[in-house]
């Protein structure tokens, strides 16, 4: 098995474990991320993971079709939870997109149907807006609010 191919096996385990540092432990710390909620570069990207672990008390996560090789990988995940701002359940479904640098993650891309994400987490208003960028850009704009207001548990 090729090494960038063992660090995504070691990163998709430990988020099923939702060990947000062993997570941050894979990325370069020059990395960046982005999916339709967030666009992060460096440590901001383990306090995303660490964010999302400890809220995420119901999270389950499945990963599969995963590939690398020196320059790129990719990978299929699927994460099912309660979205903590509705209290619906979500089941999304993503493809992830790596390139790397010292054998550590440089860039990471999730890509999801943002409409099918917003129809389960947000409800009616997913439904008649999730496929706008204005929904788009508010979620994201909420979702950077949330990031720079987290403040992780001091015993951890």
């Amino acid at each position: 098995m090729h090494p960038h191919e063992q660090l995504l096996h070691r990163f998709y385990q430990a988020f099923q474990r939702r060990d947000h540092a062993a997570m941050a432990a894979c990325y370069h710390p020059e990395a960046t991320f982005e999916d339709a909620a967030f666009q992060l570069q460096g440590a901001d990207i383990g306090k995303m993971w660490r964010m999302l672990c400890e809220r995420g008390k119901d999270l389950r996560l499945a990963y599969n079709d995963l590939h690398a090789d020196d320059h790129a990988g990719r990978a299929t995940w699927d994460a099912r939870y309660t979205f903590s701002q509705t209290g619906r359940k979500v089941h999304n479904h993503i493809q992830a997109r790596f390139t790397f640098q010292n054998g550590l993650i440089l860039t990471h891309h999730d890509e999801f149907s943002f409409w099918r994400w917003s129809r389960q987490a947000l409800g009616p208003v997913g439904w008649l807006l999730g496929w706008s960028g204005f929904l788009q850009n508010k979620v994201r704009k909420s979702a950077a609010q949330g990031l720079a207001a987290y403040r992780p548990k001091l015993s951890q």
